[in-house]
């Protein structure tokens, strides 16, 4: 008879027939795809290292995504997500802002964004270090973008102003920022929010958008009757059918942006 641990590995080749929400659904599932990407490291000017988890496709030279993670920090589910993405032909890299850690409890995913918003350079220039390795990456065509959720969606935004890429994918982040703040994008932006959301609402992402406007640069907004967290299958919140139009739309946005 097979062990867990072998059984949750035999799994993983099978695992593209299923649709993404199963897989982020089922803990099993989720590892078994996560299992399947190559952890990389880099390292800062500073000399510390920061780590991400890669998936690259099967076909190459490819455009890339760089995923950033939920307030948890670098879980399965995510890793997940770039299995996903690698299969649709992108190189995919979902990078570690929170040094190595994974909460499991909303007390411990509060500490870890803590200390991010303790020492939020150290998370700019992660987020650059990771954009200009997939840029130059020898398998790449050179065409990059950025999606994150929750945490990471505001992260997303950040990552492009800090180093412009192709496309900026937000998933309830945050985004409150100037005009002049904006001015760094190259290229277009993509944003999904939730009527029901008390933390990223209307009066912040109306900002956003006249912000946006300010600054000449291309936004598209897509409203959701749904609550914050939405696109997570594990939690309380989720959303089926919104979660699955919000795929769809963000996976045609990359894909006519990038270039696939």
């Amino acid at each position: 008879m097979l062990a867990r641990r072998d059984l949750i590995k035999s799994m993983g080749a099978g695992l593209g027939a299923l649709p993404l929400a199963t897989v982020l659904a089922n803990p099993d599932f989720a590892r078994a795809a996560a299992d399947s990407l190559q952890m990389v490291e880099g390292t800062l000017a500073d000399g510390r290292k920061v780590g991400a988890a890669l998936a690259m496709p099967a076909t190459t030279p490819a455009p890339a995504v760089m995923l950033i993670h939920e307030w948890w920090g670098l879980n399965d589910q995510i890793k997940a997500v770039a299995a996903d993405f690698a299969q649709q032909g992108y190189i995919a890299l979902a990078i570690d802002l929170m040094g190595g850690e994974v909460a499991t409890t909303p007390d411990g995913a509060k500490a870890l964004t803590g200390k991010v918003a303790d020492d939020p350079q150290t998370a700019v220039e992660t987020c650059t270090l990771w954009t200009d390795f997939l840029k130059t990456h020898d398998a790449g065509t050179g065409r990059v973008g950025t999606c994150g959720w929750c945490f990471g969606g505001g992260w997303s935004l950040n990552a492009s102003l800090a180093s412009p890429v192709d496309a900026t994918v937000v998933y309830y982040g945050r985004v409150n920022k100037e005009a002049a703040e904006l001015a760094p994008l190259s290229g277009p932006v993509l944003g999904h929010f939730a009527t029901q959301d008390k933390f990223i609402n209307k009066p912040m992402v109306d900002g956003f958008v006249a912000a946006m406007a300010d600054a000449g640069k291309s936004l598209t907004v897509y409203w959701y009757e749904a609550d914050h967290a939405f696109a997570n299958p594990t939690g309380s919140r989720y959303d089926q059918e919104d979660a699955a139009l919000a795929w769809e739309r963000t996976t045609g946005f990359l894909a006519q942006n990038l270039q696939l």
